[in-house]
This record gives C-alpha cells, structure tokens and sequence, in this order.
C-alpha cells in the first residue's frame, strides 16, 4: 500500500507532496500551500504561480499522476511566500464542445475557491490604457483580524427593516464628505445615518469579485464607457470586491468588509449580502474563460443535449445548481461568507433557476434549496429568495421554502403599486398584502415573515421615479430603450419628469409618503431602497446598471433639500418599531381571541364595519386591536388607518372605541411636515365629539385609540 502523504517531490527548486483533497482552494499547512482542485473530466492540471502584480508566472508545476485522488487534484507546495505570490490553473482534457468539454490548457484560470481575486482592478475604473490583459489570479488570505466579541446579531425577523443599497454608490458622491468615497471604509463612515434613519438591516447589492469592465458598450447620448456598476456578474465567489478597497494592501478588501461588518453590528444593523449563484461572468457561448468552463464545463454548468449553454438566466449561461459539486460549492462558500465574515444572510438573485434540475426542469424538491435550509452552520442565517428567474418560472408564495427561506414578494410591490395609483379592483387584493399575504404563504405553514414586502428595489424605478414617470427613459443605457421593464405600474401626477409646478409636486411628495406607509403599515418584512427616504432620482432609468455616475450616486444634499420626506420615513420606521401589532409573528385571524369585543384586524370602508370591495373601490380602512398584542407584551392601543387613493376627498367615520378611550391622530400624509407625522405619546387628541375626517385626495390618516 503506497504512502503518498510521507513522500516529497521536487520540481525545480520547489519541493511536493501528496495534499489534502478537502478543503477545496489554497490552504495554509505547515511549511507550505494546500491547492485542491475538483475536475471530474480533466486529464492533467498545472499549477501557475505569478509575483504579485506581475502578467507572466515565474512558475508552473504540474500535478505528478499519483497527486490525483478521485476528481480531485490536490498539492503541497513548501517554502512559497504566500505574501506575494498569485496563482491559477491550466487545466488539460478534450475540446468537444457537443459534449460539453471546453478544456484549453493554454488559458490561465482562476480558482473558484480563490478567496482573494487578483483581476488586476486594484482601483474601480482604472483608465482604459492601464487595464491589465493577464488572467485573473487568485491570492492566498491570511486571516488575522481581530473580530473581539462580535457574533452575528440574529434579529428576529419580524423586527428587520431592510435596506437595500449599493456600497460604491453610498458614498461616491462628492456631498458624501468621505475620504474613502465609494469603499467599504466609506459605508462604515455613514454608519451613523443608517442608524438615524432607524433600519436594522443593510442588504448590500453583490460585493463579490466582478469586473466592472464587463459592459463594453458606450453611452450613446455622452460617448462615455458603460460599465457592470451593479456587479451581477460574478468573478470570484469567495473574494470581496477589490476595487471597493480604500487601500490595495495585502488582504486590504478582506479586512476593510470585515471592519465595515463588525461596525454595523456594533451598531445593531445586520448584514445581508445580494449573492448570485444563478449564472457566472463567463456568459454564453462567445463569452470568456475564466474559470467554471475551463475547470469542468460539463459539470458546473447547465447545458442542452448539443452541449450549448441553458439560459434560464438572460446572462447567457446558467450554472448546474443541483449536480452534488456545485452543490457544494454553493453551500461552501455561504459558509464561508457565514463564519469568516459573520454576515446575518443572504438574498439570492434569481433564486428559481437554483431549483432547477440539471435537465432546466423545475424540481419539487430541489436538493440544493433544502440543503442551504437545514445547514447547521446557515441555520441562523436570513435566507431571502428572489422567487423567480429569466426563464419564465415565476414562484412567489410557493418557492420551496422549508419553512425557512423568505421571498421578495413582487405581488406586493405590484398590488401596492396599482393601488397607489387608483387603479380599480385591487382593495380586496390589498387586504392579503397588508395582512402579509396569508393567501401565500399561511397554507405552507409559512409566517408572515416569510413576505419581503418591497414597492421599489434596485431593479427598477426609484420611489421618486415611480410618482414622476409614466415610461421608461433607458436611452443612456445603449439599448435603444428596449431593455428594462415595460409595465412599472407608475403614474406622473400629471407631467412627465421633473417639474417646478407647486401641486404636481405636492402630490408626488404625498405619494411617496403614502407608499412608505403602506410599507411600515404592512405585516411582513419591509424593505426600501438606498435614497428612496430622500427622493433620490435616476431621470426615468428602469436598469441603471451600467451607470456609475452621480445620478445612480446617493446625493447626500438630498436628505436637507427633502427633510420632510426624510422625517417622514424616520418617524414611520420608528412608529413600526413602537407598535407590536404591526410586527407580528403569526398571521392575523380576523377574530377575537382575547375577549376584547374586537378582532384582532377588521376591515371597514368610509363608514365602519362596511368595507368595499367593488371594482370601483379606491378606499380602504383596517382597525388593529391592540389588546390582541397586549397580551403578549405589547401596547393595548388600537390602530385605524383610512386610505383614500381617490382623486377626491371622500369623508371617513371611524369605529367607536370602548369606554374610556379617545382618538389621536399620528399620521396624516396630506399635512405639512411636522403635523404629517408625530413621535409616540405626542398624538393629537381629536374632539370626543368628533366622529369622522375627511381625507385628502391620495392621502393616509392613521388614529391611535387609547
């Protein structure tokens, strides 16, 4: 029985020996370098070694025969000076295309497991004649950051407020007043705005490694280069984003994302990443090598009998989500992200095309979706799906969640949408929205928590866009406008993009204020996105992804020049916070279980106890229970909020309360700023003798009775 494992090699100057096969990717061992790489249909591999920053190698060292275990090539390497070394592989098979093998040994490849991607793009955007040529290379990490006692926060679900935003774009802008502009140590410089804003969760847009030279079309209306600014592309799965580093020291992005992290922590603010598993940056058929298709093509991709890639994706290639490798990897590197980075979850993009089959076919019960469920390392990770994919798989309300995963619930975001612009039949739709879509989710056994209820989101018009836009203005793009959604459910107020007219402003204003309460007002998991609380604009763009310019930037002006509508997202973020029966664990019942003569929500129209459910309805008006939360530790006030998204004022009478109580009112989105909305305890008391209001066209009240 041969003993590889107490035998060294030489090559050269560099001596060898028989490595570990798990984990997979470059390890420290005593005295030297573990590379492990998995390629179930390669015939030979060579390891490439590079000086830092240097395009040739001044090393290769191919992988002796008997290194290879199963599928696995695996090496020590003694004596290297993992400071200043890169690496990738050449890897060696058929070129069989039809097959599925794309093997080319004279490509340069990356490490899927490379947990540092040396690309070359030390800084964003360098200037087209210093872009480097070489491949992409990975580096060896080091871990020695000083995490102290920080642990992951482990927020109850019910009790996040997501905010979704790109870390470049926070702070790039020049109001932003930060040295470190558009980095990670520029984010943890504006911690203290999250914190004043008043959410308790940043779901970052994707900071793993991408090229941002991707896009290679130009602006058609400025000639300037578009670039990939969003970043679903991905490069290196496992390595944060080095071009979103103030410094391009060893390990500088590692240790900047892991201080950025604990910060957030240290100010109770969890961290979710925007992860894409869907699809790679090596597109379709015409697209580059850089890694998965050189390595093993025909296993880490999804592919169709003639060996061309499967497009459930709109990117060109989708990867083989649910083959036992991939698998792996997936889950590998979410528990990598989990435990040396500590972040609190993740949000999938195009999550349905993980529940896929290797044949395209939807699965019942896809394998990979429950492992991430059951992971004992994951288990108390946020998992959020966006639960649907380019290929027309369209899961929302029935993703396989395992009870576990939540979703983007793009039925909200439409529902609230039509709503907010008076569109007819959607009252009795909004009921399940408001109530956390218990037609979803509530006969799965799912919570209420299981709905990330969102009215805008990165993909798509930004709050103040959707009150200012009737069309898509994509042009910039170079598309011809043809890219994008069509149908965004938006609604002008009366003139197409900005204006100086006091009343179509007026109602904007009031719009975006009402959206935001509808949100804070819903059951269920609110998000918002980065400068919809201070009226950030893209110009009409739907897909601004390939903008990294000052209008895709967060203008930090913004929150003094809309400070009404600033305070006005504060105070109903806090005004969620005060009031237990907006947060609920379990869905509401429509019964009274606590014998307080009141269900614990009721639905009701202009006058109580008459809701209208007709197609004409452009009214609504819910009455929450506050005894029902009481008995679980929560305020006994009662909460009715009266909705009319009519263009008239209609007059609303509200239910009688029990003896001793009064109304106040906390909210009226008509109002001026600071009557639209009051801190807790400082509600304005209504006459006893008052019995209705009459609401403005397009505005929300909302009553305390206590």
């Amino acid at each position: 029985m041969r003993s590889p494992t107490t035998s060294t090699h030489t090559h050269k100057e560099f001596k060898l020996r028989y490595g570990q096969p798990l984990p997979f990717g470059a390890t420290h061992v005593p005295g030297g370098v573990n590379f492990s790489l998995f390629s179930a249909n390669a015939t030979h591999c060579t390891l490439v070694l590079f000086k830092r920053g240097e395009r040739e190698p001044f090393a290769e060292i191919p992988f002796p025969p008997e290194f290879r275990l199963g599928d696995i090539f695996a090496m020590v390497v003694f004596d290297l000076d993992t400071e200043t070394i890169e690496y990738g592989y050449r890897v060696d098979g058929p070129f069989t295309p039809a097959k599925g093998h794309r093997f080319n040994a004279k490509k340069v490849l990356l490490d899927p497991y490379a947990k540092e991607v040396a690309d070359g793009y030390d800084l964003w955007t360098l200037p087209e004649k210093d872009l480097p040529t070489g491949p992409d290379r990975g580096r060896i990490v080091f871990d020695d950051f000083d995490w102290g006692h920080d642990r992951p926060l482990s927020i109850p679900e019910k009790d996040l407020v997501i905010y979704e935003m790109h870390l470049r774009g926070f702070t790039k802008h020049s109001s932003s007043g930060v040295k470190e502009a558009g980095t990670y140590e520029g984010m943890r410089k504006k911690i203290p705005y999250l914190r004043e804003l008043g959410v308790t969760c940043v779901e970052i847009m994707p900071i793993f490694a991408f090229d941002e030279f991707e896009n290679t079309r130009t602006n058609p209306l400025t000639g300037t280069r578009l670039v990939n600014y969003w970043g679903y592309s991905t490069l290196g799965f496992f390595a944060p984003q080095t071009a979103f580093a103030a410094s391009a020291t060893q390990n500088g992005q590692v240790n900047e994302f892991k201080q950025l992290v604990r910060d957030l922590h240290e100010a109770g603010i969890e961290v979710i990443l925007d992860v894409v598993f869907n699809h790679t940056a090596e597109q379709g058929e015409h697209g580059p090598m850089i890694s998965f298709r050189g390595i093993d093509n025909a296993t880490y991709y999804m592919l169709l009998p003639d060996g061309a890639y499967a497009n459930y994706t709109g990117c060109g290639n989708t990867l083989n989500a649910n083959h036992p490798v991939v698998r792996k990897f997936v889950v590998d590197c979410l528990r990598y992200w989990a435990a040396e980075y500590h972040v609190d979850g993740f949000r999938f993009d195009l999550a349905s095309a993980l529940g896929r089959g290797t044949d395209g076919a939807p699965l019942a019960n896809p394998p990979l979706l429950e492992e991430i469920a059951y992971d004992p390392v994951l288990s108390n990770c946020d998992l959020i799906a966006e639960a649907w994919d380019a290929g027309g798989l369209y899961q929302v309300g029935d993703f396989p969640s395992y009870r576990r995963w939540c979703e983007w619930n793009g039925k909200f975001r439409d529902a609230t949408r039509k709503f907010l612009r008076g569109d007819p039949g959607v009252a009795g739709e909004m009921v399940q929205r408001i109530m956390g879509s218990p037609d979803l989710y509530a006969a799965a056994g799912r919570k209420p928590t299981a709905s990330i209820n969102f009215i805008t989101c990165h993909d798509g018009f930004t709050l103040r866009d959707l009150v200012s836009y009737n069309e898509k203005h994509n042009l910039a793009n170079g598309e011809s406008n043809n890219d994008g959604n069509n149908d965004n459910i938006s609604y002008n107020c009366g003139v197409e993009g900005h204006t100086d007219d006091p009343k179509i402003n007026a109602t904007r204003l009031r719009q975006q204020k009402n959206a935001m309460a509808l949100l804070f007002l819903s059951q269920g998991v609110p998000m918002i996105y980065m400068g919809d609380e201070c009226g950030r604009t893209q110009d009409g763009n739907n897909n601004a992804y390939c903008h990294d310019v000052d209008w895709n930037w967060l203008d930090w002006s913004l929150p003094q020049k809309n400070a009404d509508l600033f305070r006005f997202c504060q105070k109903i973020i806090a005004f969620r916070k005060t009031n237990a029966a907006l947060r609920r664990d379990e869905f509401l019942t429509g019964h009274d279980q606590v014998g307080s003569g009141y269900a614990d929500i009721s639905w009701h129209g202009v006058q109580p106890w008459k809701p209208d459910w007709t197609p004409q309805s452009h009214t609504l008006a819910f009455l929450l229970c506050g005894r029902h939360t009481a008995a679980e530790g929560g305020s006994p006030d009662f909460i009715y909020c009266m909705m009319n998204m009519f263009t008239k004022p209609l007059e609303f009478t509200f239910p009688v309360l029990p003896k001793g109580m009064s109304w106040h009112r906390a909210i009226d989105t008509a109002l001026p700023s600071p009557e639209d909305i009051v801190d807790a305890g400082k509600e304005v008391a209504l006459d006893p003798a008052t019995k209705s209001l009459t609401l403005h066209a397009r505005s929300i009240v909302v009553l305390i009775g206590r």
